[in-house]
């Protein structure tokens, strides 16, 4: 069963928990920083998230939502521990974070309110889309890259998923991770990651080979470039793209077993 805490909502929301101990006082900035976040659009109903009006005439839409992410990006913690991600992640000074962390027993910590934009994705490209973390949710599973994730990890974040996925109607193809939109920059979440069982629950799309010939004309960077891949390096690209898709694969280039891979994936991203 997922167990979820930490999760604080912004002004208009339940609060559901908190994490006690060690965490009480990051807790209360976190509390504290969504009050000031909340009383920037009580002050200024009218000005834009700065304060600032840039015309006098205001006419007030009836038709407005708050923004909701249309993407989840997956990580790998890198660290060695939940708990010292969790510290990580509750240090000012370090200014990276993530909304959601796993733990190695499929304990899930809600960090950070969906609707808010965590710095977890960093200088980020995925198909047209650009700074990711503005338009993700990012969960981190504690892992240090070079270990299988445990089983416990993979059934809760299938439940995270599902309820993400349910919420705001993020599309199958839009579940990535930080390796595929900061290709050369990020490996995680590993080539250990099981991103076919997640394909298979309905997280991300996958490929079906076996009838599959690729024309003579076939273009296999563009191929990349339509499933989603920042091809301005191509070197980068194609290793993200075999942490994903090949991860028992290093090799730099592309062989006939990826040509076909890549046109199948192109039919299914575009």
């Amino acid at each position: 069963m997922i167990k979820i805490s930490g999760l604080i909502i912004l002004t208009g929301f339940l609060v559901l928990g908190c994490k006690t101990g060690q965490y009480t006082e990051t807790n209360k900035a976190y509390k504290t920083q969504a009050k000031e976040f909340a009383a920037v659009l009580k002050k200024y109903p009218l000005s834009d998230s700065a304060g600032l009006n840039y015309a006098n005439s205001w006419v007030g839409t009836t038709n407005f939502t708050m923004r909701r992410p249309n993407f989840v990006v997956i990580h790998h913690t890198a660290q060695n521990s939940c708990d010292q991600t969790l510290k990580t992640f509750t240090m000012t000074k370090t200014q990276v974070s993530a909304h959601y962390v796993i733990c190695r027993d499929g304990t899930v910590h809600h960090m950070l309110h969906d609707l808010l934009r965590a710095h977890q994705a960093g200088v980020s490209k995925w198909g047209n889309a650009t700074d990711l973390n503005s338009s993700s949710v990012g969960i981190e599973i504690d892992n240090n890259g070079f270990e299988p994730f445990t089983d416990d990890q993979i059934n809760s974040l299938i439940i995270l998923l599902g309820r993400l996925k349910r919420a705001y109607n993020i599309p199958s193809a839009n579940f990535v991770g930080h390796a595929d939109v900061a290709p050369g920059r990020k490996v995680d979440p590993s080539r250990h990651f099981p991103w076919k069982k997640l394909a298979d629950n309905g997280f991300g799309l996958w490929y079906d080979t076996a009838k599959v010939q690729p024309p003579a004309d076939f273009n296999a960077l563009l191929a990349l470039r339509i499933v989603g891949y920042d091809i301005k390096n191509e070197k980068n690209a194609i290793q993200s793209f075999k942490i994903h898709f090949t991860p028992a694969d290093s090799t730099a280039g592309l062989n006939e077993a990826d040509r076909k891979i890549l046109y199948d994936l192109s039919k299914k991203y575009q």
